[in-house]
């Protein structure tokens, strides 16, 4: 370390507490809206990794990620004003104190909830790796200057970093992410910051194992044990691991024992599960006090050079008390976001519009299978984009997926097709931190049902990324896997979550039918900058129909009219558009004439065409196979009441599945779906009405 590194470090400390300090005080004032989760005592952490970083380096952070953001960079005053609510905060006033983002400068976002910052850093290392994406000599860090040659080399892989307190470690993100990043090698860097307490539960009591760091050889990485707020010895070690994961030598866990000296948030009670006697005595090792001690004895150098002293560092303080102070002056000063606002970035802006011409099915005759269209969607946009990759349980080298079929892995080898260990949260997680750093997974999860061990990070990451980030951070992600009631796959291998995904804003969900919306949609899916689920019926797997061989979009919310007919408009979802479909010759023959749509997206909806469906029939049966309550059908019917009350002729009905989870024997499976015959008998009575 040479004298300027030496101060720079001392300078983000100093940011750090005085920033905090001053927004405690802020807090009091009523200035902060919500929580206000402070470092304070934990300054040389952050500082001293991020000294290694550039600007093309990443960082994913935990709610207590105030000091990350200022070490990565972030203007104090960009923070002040985010705890304020104000435009000109870090996440535009949509964040408050733990969602911070700010990807201009690596600060990839801070989180209310414990464990997801992991997964996404092997999300950022996962597409360094694919990629190969280097750091650029041209790319020093936005505020502190270029960083310490001797410390940061600025040549080789770009790394990620995860922050994360104590309390994370007994999560299974931490298991899964860690296990990931040690088998593919990972370029990533995993900081535990052990304050000692998980909001109010002591880690000694949480914990069956108290050594964090002593865990790292368990997953086969270097693991780390370090006093925290010792600046000097975590800026060596944190350096190692940093050129270690630019080398491709893959992830490191660094555990820091530190300590916060104030409450978990400002405001909260502090000394019902700590005593006042216990912090007293961690302020006498307050970090910056060390730090300053042993810059002014100058054994610290490594690098010759003029020594430190009291005044270099005084000047610093006192640079540091004007930058805090005018920073909350022009905080204070900044304007309120414009209501008007409230709802944009929910999705990508513009949705771009299909790329391509829309082919009809009637004027095709190649006859493929439903999974035959979706891989040879994927395998012609994977040769375009070297930006996709498939992840999955089963569908490398040794699967039985269909995807080995069509020579997929052959063709793109094990990192654009990559086998997972069974961990769905893990790699639905890293999926998220993929995209928002500048690739395109596609996750297979085989079955719906699998994919609910990871609900928290589509729900509260994934679809939220857009949003939380002002639309500065993108997020191109396919989540395929199967739905639906056959073969008796009883209730573990049969859900059909569409509806609850449909609620979620943020996300598209798409349920095709047939082989051609298969492949126009997973194509559209596989070119858009939102995440998208895609839910595949595993009764029409096999089912062939028309497929162009050219590529060609569908766009999502543009339901499709399947028959036209003028009696009885029917609104059915995957498997239950074929039922009905084989229904509607026989009932033509009693003079009952169906109008067939199949909506294709569920999110969005294309309440359009339903309501100019019923404008002519006068009447509306929605067929869903999955259960009536908050269901897709429920929301049809809703709109349609709204918009078109006065077009019905009849009260709308619905035919669903029943409300029961699915059993294994065909006699009772085919008790608790829709089947043909009752589609008919619906359609007949609501005829009678």
């Amino acid at each position: 370390m040479d004298r300027t590194a030496a101060l720079n470090l001392y300078r983000t400390m100093q940011i750090i507490r005085q920033t905090e300090e001053e927004l405690a005080r802020c807090h009091q004032r009523g200035l902060v809206l919500g929580a206000c989760h402070t470092y304070v005592g934990e300054e040389a952490i952050a500082s001293a990794v991020c000294a290694h970083l550039t600007k093309d380096d990443v960082v994913f952070s935990t709610h207590r990620g105030h000091g990350h953001a200022l070490a990565k960079g972030a203007h104090p005053r960009e923070l002040m004003a985010e705890l304020f609510g104000r435009a000109g905060g870090l996440s535009r006033g949509r964040g408050g104190s733990m969602h911070l983002f700010s990807p201009e400068i690596g600060m990839m976002g801070t989180s209310g909830i414990v464990g997801p910052c992991i997964l996404q850093a092997c999300g950022g290392g996962y597409t360094f790796k694919l990629l190969q994406s280097q750091v650029r000599r041209e790319s020093p860090d936005v505020r502190r200057g270029s960083p310490d040659p001797a410390q940061a080399p600025t040549e080789g892989l770009r790394v990620a970093v995860a922050f994360f307190g104590d309390g994370a470690v007994n999560n299974g993100a931490f298991h899964e992410g860690l296990n990931m990043a040690s088998i593919w090698k990972l370029p990533v860097l995993f900081v535990c910051e052990n304050n000692q307490f998980a909001t109010e539960v002591p880690f000694a009591y949480a914990s069956g194992n108290p050594s964090v760091g002593s865990r790292g050889a368990a997953y086969g990485i270097p693991g780390f044990e370090l006093d925290g707020n010792d600046a000097l010895e975590t800026h060596r070690v944190a350096g190692q691991a940093v050129a270690r994961a630019r080398a491709g030598q893959g992830p490191s866990l660094i555990e820091c024992k530190t300590y916060r000296t104030r409450a978990h948030a400002e405001g909260m009670g502090d000394f019902t599960y700590r005593t006042k006697e216990d912090v007293e005595e961690w302020k006498t090792r307050c970090p910056i006090a060390r730090l300053r001690r042993e810059l002014v004895s100058g054994e610290w150098l490594v690098v010759s050079g003029e020594r430190i002293s009291d005044a270099d560092l005084d000047a610093i303080d006192a640079e540091v008390a004007a930058l805090v102070k005018e920073s909350r002056d022009r905080a204070e000063k900044s304007p309120w976001p414009e209501p008007s606002t409230a709802t944009h970035f929910v999705y990508s802006q513009p949705q771009s519009p299909p790329l391509t011409t829309h082919h009809s099915p009637l004027t095709t005759p190649r006859q493929i299978t439903f999974t035959q269209a979706t891989h040879e969607a994927l395998f012609a946009e994977m040769a375009r984009n070297e930006k996709i990759f498939v992840m999955g349980e089963g569908i490398g080298k040794r699967g039985g997926n269909f995807l080995t079929t069509v020579g997929l892995f052959e063709k793109f080898g094990p990192e654009r097709l990559c086998d997972t260990p069974i961990c769905e949260r893990g790699f639905v997680g890293l999926a998220c931190g993929a995209a928002m750093t500048g690739s395109r997974p596609v996750i297979d999860f085989m079955f719906a049902d699998f994919i609910l061990d990871s609900v928290g990070e589509i729900i509260n990451q994934i679809a939220k990324m857009q949003y939380m980030s002002s639309g500065r951070l993108k997020m191109p992600l396919l989540l395929r896997g199967c739905i639906g009631i056959g073969h008796s796959a009883a209730t573990h291998h049969s859900g059909n979550y569409y509806a609850m995904y449909a609620q979620v804003p943020g996300l598209r969900v798409v349920v095709p039918s047939t082989p051609y919306d298969a492949k126009g949609l997973f194509l559209r899916a596989l070119r858009c900058d939102d995440p998208v689920m895609f839910l595949e019926h595993r009764e029409l797997m096999n089912v062939k129909g028309p497929v162009p061989e050219e590529d060609y979009e569908i766009e999502f919310g543009r339901a499709a009219i399947v028959r036209e007919g003028r009696d009885v408009t029917v609104v059915a979802i995957a498997r239950m558009v074929h039922l009905t479909l084989s229904v509607c010759d026989e009932l033509a023959k009693s003079g009952i004439s169906v109008e067939l749509i199949d909506p294709r997206t569920v999110s969005p909806l294309d309440t359009a065409t339903i309501l100019e469906s019923v404008k002519k029939t006068g009447r509306l049966l929605i067929v869903d196979e999955a259960p009536q309550p908050c269901s897709v059908a429920a929301e049809i019917a809703a709109r349609i009441v709204d918009a078109g009350f006065d077009e019905l002729d009849a009260p709308i009905q619905r035919l669903h599945g029943a409300f029961a989870p699915t059993p294994y024997s065909p006699t009772l499976e085919g008790a608790v779906v829709p089947t043909a015959k009752e589609i008919a008998a619906a359609i007949r009575r609501l005829m009678e009405e």
